[in-house]
């Protein structure tokens, strides 16, 4: 299976259009926000957060999973016309990534398709628009994280 095919699968898996969540996308973000347009340097584009929360992810529905906050960690806000775009969590510890898109669905990894721990969402032909990112971390304690926002396919 190629990774176009596996991340295409993994993302029709967890994307979830009108979903009710406790997550709160009008809250400024914790981390703060970046505007990228569609070849934006440095790519990728990196910030240092904290994950985790008190919420519990999988009420998001299947494929989400850890601990997050209420506000998001960081939004990005893309422009039209870019061929694809990934968001991706490096960490020492278990990270989960959740993202509410532009048209208001849901996307969550655990541990990314390319195998290991840290999570992957994304792929071709993205929206436009705000995309609302939350890191979670399994169980109570905080920990530093690297969310990466890249237009090269990852691996």
């Amino acid at each position: 299976m190629s990774m176009k095919t596996l991340l295409a699968a993994t993302l029709a898996a967890t994307a979830f259009a009108g979903l009710s969540a406790a997550q709160d996308f009008s809250q400024n973000p914790t981390f703060g926000e970046v505007s990228l347009d569609p070849g934006f340097m440095p790519d990728p584009y990196q910030v240092t957060l904290i994950a985790g929360g008190t919420i519990d992810a999988s009420g998001l529905g299947e494929g989400c999973a850890g601990m997050i906050a209420n506000a998001p960690d960081f939004r990005v806000n893309y422009g039209a016309g870019g061929a694809q775009l990934y968001a991706s969590v490096s960490s020492a510890v278990d990270t989960t990534l959740v993202i509410n898109g532009p048209d208001g669905s849901w996307f969550c990894n655990d541990d990314s398709p390319l195998g290991g721990l840290d999570p992957l969402v994304g792929g071709e032909g993205p929206q436009a628009g705000q995309y609302d990112i939350w890191v979670g971390t399994y169980g109570d304690e905080p920990a530093e994280a690297v969310l990466s926002i890249t237009e090269y396919t990852p691996g």
